[in-house]
């Protein structure tokens, strides 16, 4: 008796980067106080009043089998809060509702590719995305980009990894996780010409569009001839403080809506109804409330900047949105791993070596910025007097 070997094939030979936050969660859970910089989860819970709503719609009876698309009323929620902030037509026909944001990446790819295809991803890259791409059987092919660029992808590396004959897809995110960079308009052009020229779709994980902090998000699903070729992957988790309630949704043209709703037919069955009239209700509480929610992190991005101000060990790369920092350490002449695996030994401060989201972020450092203002202060001017007393 033997697995199949497709799940062997979707674990890939590098493991899943999450060695340093496993280690940081058994010495909390021993009492030991560690100041937990890994996980890019909100210190705030789900407000009171979604839980509310919630609530009141499960006892109303909303609690039975949901099939399809998702709820009528949530997609055109959906549909029109898409359409007010890229300024493409969108109507509820274009909204699949699925389980979170990972399981639209996973639905987007299943839908796209298939064995023996090539989907394209940017490196540094968050974890899942290689073994998403492998699940759906093809090969996963990463793009890299540089930290003297900022980790901007460049056209002319996307349009060399898009001539191989078995590429079919390219995925992005921007505002990016793990680098905190934010694609400019000149990156996004450059890469919807690569994937016109080679015939390839777009998906776009857009899941940390209400946190920007310099300049502006573009969806590449504006630009020109995109609309029909660019698949765009968004979530409640992070704007609105839900990551537990697993409410996510791709945007696509029809027939890819399509195709992901036979999917969720044999997988899901949807999502339940009662969160879907959570989100409905978080949705209609507005642009203001989607801003509370990402202010603490604008606020920690400031006291970042600050700490590591005076430091010869660190160079910061330029964090425009996302909740994260991304810092280059190899002036200390350790490598993420190591130093990482020092900060948490020495220091009691956790955070997560590049080497976790690919070969381009090596010698470098994500930091989510995901505790009280205070401990991160206190984090980050230890991390920055540490990496200092490395300095050969």
């Amino acid at each position: 008796m033997q697995l199949a070997p497709r799940i062997a094939h979707i674990a890939g030979t590098d493991g899943d980067g999450w060695g340093i936050y496993y280690r940081t969660r058994e010495m909390i859970r021993a009492g030991e106080r560690v100041l937990n910089l890994t996980i890019g989860e909100h210190d705030v819970k789900t407000d009171a009043a979604i839980l509310g709503a919630m609530h009141g719609a499960a006892m109303a009876g909303h609690t039975g089998y949901t099939f399809g698309a998702g709820l009528p009323e949530l997609r055109a929620a959906i549909a029109a809060r898409v359409q007010a902030r890229s300024g493409v037509p969108t109507r509820a026909e274009n909204i699949v509702v699925t389980p979170g944001g990972q399981s639209a990446l996973f639905s987007a790819h299943m839908a796209l590719l298939d064995r023996g295809d090539t989907g394209l991803y940017c490196a540094p890259f968050y974890p899942t995305y290689s073994g998403t791409i492998r699940a759906t059987g093809a090969e996963a092919v990463a793009v890299a980009t540089r930290s003297s660029r900022a980790f901007q992808p460049e056209a002319a590396a996307i349009m060399e990894a898009a001539t191989r004959p078995t590429a079919r897809t390219l995925l992005i995110n921007s505002p990016n996780n793990p680098t905190g960079v934010i694609y400019s308009r000149e990156t996004l052009e450059g890469i919807a010409e690569a994937v016109r020229a080679a015939d390839l779709w777009l998906i776009s994980d857009e899941v940390y569009d209400t946190q920007v902090w310099e300049g502006q998000h573009l969806s590449p699903r504006a630009l020109p001839g995109m609309a029909e070729r660019t698949v765009v992957v968004g979530s409640m988790s992070k704007s609105h403080a839900m990551t537990g309630s697993r409410l996510g949704w791709v945007v696509a043209p029809e027939p890819v809506v399509e195709a992901i709703t036979l999917l969720a037919t044999v997988t899901t069955y949807g999502v339940p109804a009662f969160i879907q009239h959570a989100a409905l209700h978080a949705l209609a509480q507005g642009e203001g409330f989607e801003a509370g929610i990402a202010e603490p992190f604008r606020r920690r991005r400031e006291i970042a900047t600050r700490a590591l101000a005076g430091s010869q060990a660190i160079r910061a790369i330029p964090s425009a949105g996302a909740m994260y920092v991304m810092l280059d350490i190899r002036a200390t002449g350790l490598s993420g791993n190591a130093f990482a695996e020092r900060l948490l030994e020495e220091e009691r401060i956790a955070v997560m070596p590049g080497e976790s989201f690919g070969a381009p972020a090596a010698g470098h450092l994500r930091v989510a910025m995901t505790i009280p203002d205070a401990d991160f202060a206190e984090a980050m001017a230890r991390l920055a007097g540490f990496a200092d007393r490395l300095l050969p």
